[in-house]
């Protein structure tokens, strides 16, 4: 199993990245967390996906993110691909709260993610990652994300408008102070 690469990155394709390590050229779908430019070096934390026909490397910034996308290759229906695109849109703080909070619109607004395939992430890994005290909380956060939504905001823009927004606000205040941020 290949678990860490450091190298060179030597391109950048619609595939992934380049990754040259000793004069070997590894192709590498990483998470736009791998912030490394051509030319720059970088350390990837890695997944090696082994199948009949491939064998695919996908890429990390942190060991976090690597075993988030290794408990979703265990949710039934979820492939190597999903399980990136789940890991690339959001921080794994935010997916695990997400989780922990059955917040099923996180994953539905990831393309490829309908609900029954949000609620099967939800349910097959809310015993592995539950926090009770993230699930206790952030009800108020959850309402006030909904109402940016329909005053037409993405659920990704909602989030990260609330994520520095206090918690114990009121709704109001809450969404009230997004959108000023915003402004």
């Amino acid at each position: 199993m290949i678990s860490r690469l450091r190298g060179t990155v030597a391109a950048r394709t619609p595939a992934g990245i380049v990754l040259d390590v000793g004069g070997v050229g590894y192709l590498v779908a990483a998470t736009p967390r791998v912030t490394a430019r051509v030319g720059e070096e970088a350390i990837i934390e890695t997944h090696l996906h082994v199948r009949e026909d491939a064998l695919q490397l996908y890429g990390f910034a942190g060991a976090d993110e690597r075993e988030l996308f290794e408990l979703l290759l265990g949710v039934s229906g979820i492939g190597p691909k999903v399980a990136l695109a789940i890991v690339s849109g959001s921080p794994p703080a935010d997916l695990r709260r997400a989780i922990a909070r059955d917040d099923l619109a996180r994953f539905e607004a990831i393309p490829g993610i309908g609900r029954k395939t949000a609620q099967r992430v939800v349910m097959e890994l809310k015993d592995k990652l539950g926090d009770p005290v993230a699930a206790a909380s952030g009800g108020g956060e959850l309402l006030a994300r909904d109402a940016l939504v329909e005053l037409g905001w993405t659920v990704m823009d909602a989030d990260r408008a609330l994520a520095d927004v206090d918690e114990s606000l009121s709704v109001e205040e809450q969404v009230r102070s997004a959108l000023k941020r915003a402004a």
